[in-house]
């Protein structure tokens, strides 16, 4: 069953049917937290309808990032959420504890890419603590020591777009650990306190193949 929260925004659509969420055995041999992390990310740029293509959630809510702002795509693997913010007119930041994936994108090739390579499992300071971003955007990646810093990290008017795994997954697949898994409402619970939750959603999706799931956005007031 499918749990939605939302608030002065169109139809979610049919997230269970996300076409872009890879099954758990195509990530056999990496060990569980780099599987939570590269789920459905790309190594290169591909077309809207190939299967590195962005999650549909966030490609939902992406007409609702201030033209032009800044983007955050946190723990972002090969880029594929922040590609598409790119080639629409915003500077991205990349970050990730591993940015080979990013090789095309590298400085000075007249995008505005800027690219990170940080760890942020490590307990040192958020990387990022002094800036603030029109939309921060994480898409299967879940390290709760860093929640607070995530949310001060949208500016004022900007959105956090989040989506990744929940309790019940361990019965489909990869992630099974409980430091990768939400608990039921937790994205609500964590982001209520600081920000305007706009829309929620949690449940199993079906296709291609079953997972537990929670969906995010959410906006600090300007």
């Amino acid at each position: 069953m499918l749990v939605s929260l939302i608030q002065g925004h169109g139809s979610t659509g049919d997230i269970r049917a996300d076409p872009f969420y890879l099954a758990p055995e195509a990530h056999q041999g990496k060990s569980e937290r780099d599987r939570t992390m590269t789920q459905g990310t790309t190594h290169g740029p591909h077309g809207p309808h190939g299967p590195q293509a962005p999650s549909p959630w966030i490609l939902q809510w992406a007409d609702d990032v201030p033209a032009g702002a800044p983007v955050l795509d946190l723990a972002c693997g090969g880029g594929r959420h922040g590609r598409y913010f790119l080639a629409h007119g915003h500077p991205v930041t990349f970050l990730d504890r591993d940015v080979s994936a990013l090789a095309d994108l590298s400085a000075g090739d007249g995008t505005a890419a800027e690219i990170l390579e940080a760890d942020l499992e490590t307990g040192c300071p958020f990387p990022l603590r002094e800036r603030r971003f029109g939309a921060v955007v994480v898409v299967n990646y879940l390290w709760r020591p860093i929640m607070g810093d995530i949310a001060r990290a949208v500016a004022p008017g900007g959105l956090l777009l989040y989506e990744t795994f929940m309790a019940g997954n361990e019965a489909f697949g990869r992630p099974r650990n409980p430091d990768h898994l939400l608990q039921p409402g937790e994205l609500r619970e964590t982001f209520a306190g600081s920000l305007e939750i706009l829309a929620f959603e949690e449940g199993r999706i079906d296709k291609p193949a079953p997972a537990m799931k929670q969906w995010l956005a959410a906006r600090r007031p300007a």
